[in-house]
């Protein structure tokens, strides 16, 4: 998993409230296991017209939006089903952080678990954000993890809470595996035990 310590990109604001899974990534891209090439099926039922053609209101369809590393979302974002798939679009498109009120548990979860910080902030922060992010090409924001802090295109800067667990694997880029491997010698150690009392 990749690491995720500082990251500074374009902010792409979604002003809409209960994002659920099926959204973000619609049911006809879930045939595939792979973590690569969902980016093109990111939202696209509001990315894409009945005909193929891109829907030029949405916001990632926007030339100042295009390569955003960054979403700022109504409450509630990742509601719905628990399909992985979800997070593996966002990263997948280039979205490395997202910012709301409020995730699904399980959504939020599954961001950590594929390197992407989802951040709860408060609508009052939350509301700032916006304004930041509507800003089109200038919307650049600064998230730094180690310091949680998010620093806005005018250098205004907010603080963020996280579980230290969630931080820790983040930073160091690991997910469940990686976590588990780290405890390999502590795992062998206990396996060698058991097999000296015969229980191998």
């Amino acid at each position: 998993m990749e690491k995720f310590t500082t990251l500074t990109g374009v902010a792409a604001p979604m002003r809409i409230t209960n994002v659920d899974t099926d959204r973000i990534i619609p049911k006809q891209y879930l045939k595939t296991i792979k973590r690569t090439g969902l980016g093109k099926g990111l939202f696209s039922e509001m990315r894409y017209n009945d005909d193929g053609t891109e829907n030029p209101d949405f916001v990632l369809n926007q030339s100042a939006y295009r390569n955003a590393k960054v979403l700022v979302a109504g409450d509630n974002f990742g509601c719905g089903s628990s399909r992985e798939h979800a997070p593996w679009a966002l990263a997948d498109f280039g979205i490395r952080c997202i910012i709301s009120t409020s995730f699904a548990d399980i959504f939020f979860n599954n961001c950590a678990k594929n390197g992407i910080l989802a951040i709860i902030v408060s609508p009052e922060d939350l509301e700032k954000l916006f304004d930041d992010a509507e800003r089109g090409a200038n919307a650049t924001l600064t998230i730094d993890l180690e310091s949680q802090t998010i620093k806005g295109p005018d250098g205004g800067t907010l603080h963020f809470d996280i579980d230290a667990g969630r931080k820790e694997s983040l930073l160091n880029g690991l997910d469940e595996i990686g976590l588990t491997l780290m405890r390999a010698p502590k795992i062998d150690a206990y396996e060698e035990k058991l097999a000296a009392r015969g229980f191998a």
